[in-house]
């Protein structure tokens, strides 16, 4: 597979671009899209680079039955020079290559998944949007196509990449959300899919997740499947608190997906000395490190708003305000040093960044 070599069919009509300035999240796609198919004779053959355009599937295609269908995301940023860069894509290639062992999906070759990466994006350079905070997101997904009814694992898929430009994801800057934790429903447990960066996970997030938008608040904190009593992750985001000076986040225990950001993060906190403490964190803990006056700082981490403090928990029936509905001084430095590395404006220290050519 890493030998093949990609074939470029250019569009005869190019989109116009969209303004900047109104730009929303995966609604507009750019000319282009890579597709590459799977069969158990030819294993993963056919890389190619088509213009944007509906895929026709086989009514029975186990895609739509069982959900047999992995995905990933990840952003291609531009300097203020006008160079493209893509921040850490080998670490989203390693995890779509764990989620297709956990779907019995046949795995990629994560070097020339990365290439084709890397030879979209140069394609559609002009598409990444230069205003501040902007982007161009890269969705690269892998779907089951063979028409069986049968509960199986697929013989034949699609590997498909697909860009979208996308707006700042804070359009007033970097504001505290609220959050509340969900107390009736889980998303995973141990063993399930929970690690998987996979459909499934989504669509059984979305019922708690309109619930507390009726409510007021921007997102549901998960905790775990068996106990409902510790912290796992918000549906976009794995969580870190503060707690008198030391920053802590839950350990993966196969039930947490393991963010880019997330790793990062980590990196960034033990480079600077700051505590950083990876383990099993009751939300009582956090209760009382609030009711105590400790709980500092509250924040989120993800490919989509890098860093998304966290300004009040609703924990039962409570409302938890955390440092004021301020942001913490630890998530501003976070956020300012890692969107200045994606966007050359920070030394990059632990060479995340590859350039796009």
């Amino acid at each position: 597979m890493g030998n093949q070599e990609i074939k470029v069919t250019h569009t005869t009509s190019k989109k116009t671009k969209p303004n900047p300035d109104t730009l929303e999240f995966g609604k507009i796609f750019t000319d282009h899209m890579f597709i590459m198919d799977y069969s158990q004779e030819n294993g993963w053959h056919s890389p190619r680079i088509i213009p944007y355009q509906p895929i026709t599937l086989d009514p029975a295609a186990i895609v739509f039955h069982y959900g047999q269908t992995v995905f990933e995301g990840l952003k291609a940023y531009k300097t203020k020079e006008g160079h493209a860069r893509l921040f850490r894509p080998n670490k989203n290639m390693e995890r779509l290559n764990r989620s297709n062992r956990r779907l019995c999906i046949p795995e990629i070759d994560e070097e020339f998944a990365l290439q084709a990466i890397e030879k979209l994006v140069s394609l559609e350079k002009e598409w990444i949007p230069t205003a501040p905070g902007t982007s161009l997101y890269i969705r690269p997904f892998i779907i089951s196509t063979e028409p069986y009814l049968g509960v199986a694992p697929s013989k034949k898929y699609q590997f498909i990449i697909i860009l979208s430009p996308v707006g700042a994801y804070y359009k007033e800057g970097i504001n505290p959300v609220r959050i509340a934790v969900e107390q009736t429903f889980v998303r995973a447990v141990n063993g399930g899919t929970g690690e998987a960066k996979t459909a499934g996970n989504y669509a059984s997030s979305l019922k708690a997740q309109e619930v507390v938008s009726e409510k007021g608040y921007a997102q549901v904190l998960w905790l775990d499947g068996l106990e409902k009593k510790y912290i796992e992750e918000v549906g976009s985001m794995n969580m870190f608190f503060k707690v008198d000076g030391e920053v802590i986040t839950p350990s993966l225990n196969g039930s947490i997906l393991e963010g880019v950001t997330r790793n990062s993060v980590i990196a960034l906190l033990k480079h600077w000395g700051i505590p950083v403490t990876e383990k099993k964190i009751s939300m009582d803990e956090i209760y009382e490190a609030h009711q105590n006056g400790v709980l500092e700082e509250a924040f989120g981490t993800g490919t989509a708003a890098v860093i998304s403090p966290v300004g009040e928990l609703a924990w039962n029936g409570e409302p938890l305000t955390i440092n004021d509905g301020e942001i913490g001084n630890i998530a501003k430095k976070l956020y300012d040093t890692l969107t200045g590395i994606q966007y050359g404006t920070e030394k990059d220290v632990f060479n995340w960044v590859i350039e796009v050519s």
